[in-house]
């Protein structure tokens, strides 16, 4: 399995979702919905908290 593959799927997924989040906290007042901001940063800096604690997305080369 490629990892950079699965990592240029799951940014732009990522920063989607954490902008929906943020709008839909925007839009409903429901202050829950800007935890979107943790998506958004995941996707921006290329960092996945996700992946170091299931190690899924681990990038080293073998």
């Amino acid at each position: 399995m490629d990892i950079n593959k699965i990592r240029k799927v799951c940014r732009p997924i990522r920063i989607v979702v954490g902008l929906a989040l943020i709008g839909a906290g925007v839009y409903t007042d429901i202050k829950w919905f800007y935890l979107g901001i943790i998506p958004l940063i995941a996707g921006l800096s290329n960092f996945c908290p996700l992946c170091i604690i299931t190690k899924k997305c681990d990038t080293k080369i073998k």
